[in-house]
């Protein structure tokens, strides 16, 4: 019986994994299109953003609550590198999120924005976020001992 909560613990905490990192590379595309939009269409852009960060923090709170669970039913202690090290992006990825994209979007319905620029700044965003999502995925997949 442990061994099939394991696996099923473990096929939550991958779908999570992916429903959290997955929405942000089909906004590379979106981003670079919002520039040019027009405002109609440039609305429908923005929902899609508002939409897949809503997305990615139910995500985030699965992959969490199922992370937990692992090492709960696992050799695994929490003083373990990879999971310190994976906490501890995962808290500024959270702090990060937080910041980064509900506020711009908010400055793209205020009259005269440089839209442009908030643009630009969604795309970082994008990036620095996706940087994030993978390196704790590399933690949790590759298990290095950094210390």
């Amino acid at each position: 019986m442990e061994v099939l909560l394991y696996r099923v613990l473990l096929y939550i905490h991958v779908s999570s994994a992916i429903l959290s990192v997955g929405p942000f590379f089909v906004l590379i595309p979106i981003a670079k299109k919002l520039e040019s939009a027009g405002q109609g269409v440039q609305q429908a852009y923005i929902g899609i953003f508002r939409t897949s960060v809503r997305l990615v923090k139910h995500a985030g709170h699965v992959l969490v609550g199922s992370g937990v669970l692992l090492i709960v039913n696992s050799h695994w202690a929490w003083t373990t590198s990879w999971i310190v090290a994976t906490l501890m992006v995962m808290g500024a990825s959270v702090f990060f999120l937080a910041r980064a994209f509900t506020p711009v979007l908010k400055k793209f319905d205020e009259p005269g924005a440089d839209q442009h620029f908030l643009v630009k700044k969604l795309t970082r965003s994008v990036w620095i976020y996706l940087f994030l999502l993978m390196l704790m995925l590399w933690f949790m997949v590759a298990k290095p001992v950094l210390w």
